[in-house]
């Protein structure tokens, strides 16, 4: 068995002296791990650092032998990361994020969506973060419904969730139950092309992380990722900071 695909790196851990279990994010095969021989050498560290893309080959006797990875990188991010503050934090939740995903289920659109977020991990990284969470809620089968109003049907004006059905209110169905109702800032159903401020921000992660916390997590007996509060925290000092001057 073999086969040759492009890929994020999530992680890796050391194997023996001198390789490591590398894990991928791959477009085409999913969630992948494989063993890479000499992947603990100084030829090959920085390549399989998380948030890299590479060209992986991967082959193994048996489908459902671990296998053995070759590795290309494509993209050297990494080293980058080091430079912004809340990187690393971002790189290491959307790795736990990916871990979600059943291991070779493929999912091309997570990976696009997550080398997308990698390749521009600026201003505008948490906003992509807060849609890759919902993207994911929807691979995961727990999609949120945010285009009509679950009580009027209305596309306009949406500006709360239900957190029992995940369907979006408007702000006139929803106003007598809006301390009960999470809040639908603009820019995760297409209502608004503006740069979200820290408050939408706040908005969106405090909507993804509630229903992340009560159909993924939970049920599985998970925390939510410590980097996801990091990442959010470092992330609002900074948009905070640059707001007040």
């Amino acid at each position: 068995m073999e086969w040759a695909d492009e890929g994020v790196v999530l992680g890796t851990r050391r194997h023996g002296e001198a390789s490591v279990i590398v894990e991928v994010m791959t477009r085409g095969h999913g969630r992948h791990l494989g063993l890479v021989r000499g992947g603990a050498g100084s030829r090959l560290w920085a390549v399989l650092q998380p948030g890299n893309s590479v060209r992986a080959a991967w082959r193994a006797r048996l489908d459902e032998h671990l296998g053995h990875y070759t590795v290309e990188g494509l993209q050297l991010r990494a080293a980058e990361f080091l430079a912004v503050p809340y990187a690393v934090y971002g790189v290491t939740h959307l790795a736990a994020l990916c871990r979600l995903l059943p291991e070779r289920d493929p999912h091309p659109g997570v990976h696009d969506a997550l080398a997308a977020i990698l390749e521009h991990m600026d201003a505008s990284a948490a906003m992509r973060v807060v849609q890759f969470e919902l993207m994911l809620l929807a691979e995961l089968g727990f999609g949120l419904e945010l285009d009509t109003c679950a009580a009027t049907g209305a596309r306009a004006d949406l500006v709360y969730v239900s957190p029992k059905s995940g369907r979006a209110v408007s702000a006139q169905a929803g106003e007598p139950w809006r301390d009960k109702l999470l809040r639908l800032p603009s820019f995760l159903n297409g209502m608004s092309d503006d740069t979200p401020s820290p408050q939408e921000l706040a908005d969106g992660f405090a909507l993804t992380g509630f229903f992340l916390a009560n159909r993924v997590f939970e049920p599985r007996g998970l925390a939510a990722p410590d980097a996801r509060e990091r990442f959010l925290a470092a992330v609002l000092r900074g948009r905070t900071s640059v707001a007040a001057q």
